[in-house]
Parts: C-alpha cells; structure tokens; sequence
C-alpha cells in the first residue's frame, strides 16, 4: 500500500523544479501592474488606471489547445503549444475591442517532467508578451492514474478591459460594411480530430514525412496559432470608428464564427475566389477524401480572424494589417434586408446573428 504522495505517484519536488525553470520566462510578462511576483496562492494585478476610464468593462475569455498535444505529446515538441493556448484565449478578448491584462493557464498531467513543463510554460510566456498580457499564476497538476505518464492538457483563462461606448460588436454593423479576411499561419487549434482520424485512416504517423511537407507531419501540424491582438489593437488605435466587429475563427468553422458578428437580419457572402487555403488544408482534405467545401465548418482554410470595416476604411485597414505583418484581403460585403437564407449559416453557439455564406470556387 502507497504510504507517501511520491508513492502515490506524486512527485512534488518535480514540480517545485519546473516552477523554478519557468519563473523567469513568467517574470519577463509582468510589468509595474504585477505586484507580487510568482508563487502566491493568487495573481495581483493593480487597475487602478481604470480610475481614468468613463466606463470600464472586464472582459474575459477561457480556453484550451484540444487534441493538437496529442501531436506536440507524439514527436515530443512542447514549445510551441503555449502560444496556441495564449492565441485561443487572448484573441478571443480583442474581438470585442479589449485590450488584455492578465492570464493564468492550468496544465494537468499524468507525470510532471519538469524540462516538458516548463517548455510549455516559456511558450506561454512568450505569446503573452507578444500580446501584452502579463502571465500572473497558474497551476501544474499531476493526475496519476487518470491521466498517462506523458500525456497532459493545457487550459487558460484572461481577463482585459475596454471602454463601454468602444465595444465592437453587430450592433456597429452596417448595410455595405466591409468583410476583411486576415490569414491564418495554418491550422491553429480547432479541428484537429479530423486530422487526427484522417492520418489515422491513411495509416501515417506524426513522425514520418510527406513530399507536400517541410519536414515531419506533426512539425507541419504544430505550426503554431497566429496572434492577432496587438496588430488589433494597434488598428483599432490608428483608424478610430473603422472597424465595427471582428470575428475569431475558431470552432465551428467559416461562416458559422462570422455570423456570430453581424446583426440579425443582415447577411454576407463570402467569396472563395479572393485567397488559395494553404497547402496543409489541401493535403489533409486529399487524403481524407474531402473536398474542401466539406471542410469549411471545421478548419479555418487560411482565415483566422474577420474585420468588418467601414467600405470606405478598407483600403487602409489592409495596407495597415500588411505593415504589420498580416495578410488581408476583401472577402465579401455585409447587406441587410429580406433574402432566401437557404444554404446560408444564421448564428453559433446560441448566437442569434446574422447569415453568411461561402460562394464559388477557392482559387487556385
């Protein structure tokens, strides 16, 4: 009989030295707002600069990487899953005009292996710099027994602030506005079941090569999520009242995460023509014998993020976007009024929004 946590299958020293090779990589995010440092039962965060604001809102979003540590767990690379966990959760934020704050992540794990670990965590870091977020506390758990020696998931949760009267959202949309796609490094973190059931079906492991990749597939598939929020930002803070919503394309698909942004009533088209789905969408629908069109409500096919901009901003909200690194392109026009809304997606995720809907053929 187990007479000790170690016993048990608990290593705490193991987790005192991954807390230790992590701190400084969460030290690097914390700025005059942090106060305490790692380590305490609970992050501190000083807002009293909310004091200058005419209505504060806290916005906060709460998410996890899903089955894509599967692949990072299978070829053994972990360094990358944390900038996938901070673009799900923070890019969630930006969509209603916020800036972030402050994010804390929990990581559950069958052993803790403190080099893994605090792989994850640097990862983690790194992205909430980017993003500007300070990584204020978190929680590695070790699970024995539910969980696989090597197996573990990722989840966070952050919090950010905006002014009530700048709040993006449908109630900003407008008949003509502009449909702004913004590109996609790939896969990011939704779909990846299917991926995972497509290379299972064909037989092929994570550690083996294809001709249509660079190098192994599980490093093609990791390719980490691109981060939108600070490029956001910066937009929303150059181009005042151009941008009326913005959409997260995440779960669910294409048209389905930019109905949630458009007003009930209101409807798109979004032209397949004006972008080519990266190579990884092609191969993988290829393999799965997929076409691409019966993909469109799981993967991103190049779209990570939706602008919905003034029609006469548009031209400068693309030229912005590319001067910092993004490519955007017009993908479609918001109308309003009566139409048949067959074919068309009308809402998500007990959002009563707008229609939209694909049309065309994705160019070559």
């Amino acid at each position: 009989m187990a007479n000790s946590y170690a016993e048990a299958g608990v290593d705490t020293a193991a987790g005192d030295l991954a807390v230790e090779l992590m701190k400084s990589a969460v030290s690097a995010t914390h700025g005059s707002s942090v106060i305490g440092g790692v380590g305490g039962f609970a992050g501190l965060f000083d807002v009293s600069f909310l004091t200058s604001f005419r209505r504060p809102l806290l916005a906060t979003s709460t998410d996890g990487v899903g089955t894509k540590v599967a692949i990072a767990q299978a070829i053994d690379k972990h360094d990358t899953i944390g900038q996938d966990l901070v673009g799900m959760v923070v890019d969630d934020i930006v969509v209603v005009g916020a800036k972030p704050l402050f994010m804390t992540d929990y990581i559950a794990c069958g052993r803790v292996v403190p080099t893994r670990i605090a792989d994850i965590v640097a990862g983690i870091a790194r992205a909430c710099s980017a993003t500007g977020t300070a990584l204020v506390g978190g929680e590695t758990a070790e699970h024995p027994g539910l969980l696989g020696p090597d197996d573990y998931d990722v989840a966070g949760a952050a919090v950010g602030a905006v002014e009530a009267d700048a709040v993006l959202g449908p109630d900003r949309v407008e008949d003509g506005d502009v449909v702004v796609a913004l590109a996609s490094s790939g896969l990011h973190s939704n779909g990846y079941s299917l991926v995972r059931h497509i290379l299972a079906g064909r037989g092929l492991g994570y550690g083996e090569r294809l001709d249509e990749f660079d190098g192994l597939i599980g490093e093609t598939l990791l390719e980490p999520t691109r981060l939108y929020t600070t490029p956001l930002l910066d937009l929303l803070a150059a181009h005042p009242g151009a941008v009326h919503a913005l959409s997260h394309v995440t779960g669910g698909g294409i048209a389905a995460n930019l109905a949630r942004v458009l007003p009930v009533g209101s409807w798109a088209e979004v032209e397949r023509s004006s972008w080519s789905p990266q190579p990884v969408f092609r191969v993988l629908a290829g393999l799965g014998e997929l076409s691409l069109e019966q993909t469109e409500g799981t993967w991103n096919l190049g779209i990570g993020m939706f602008a919905v901009v003034k029609a006469s901003t548009a031209r400068d909200v693309i030229s912005f976007l590319s001067g910092r690194g993004i490519v955007a392109w017009v993908a479609g026009e918001v109308s309003m009024g009566e139409r048949d809304f067959s074919g068309f997606e009308q809402g998500a995720k007990g959002v009563d929004g707008g229609a939209v809907r694909l049309t065309g053929a994705y160019a070559s």
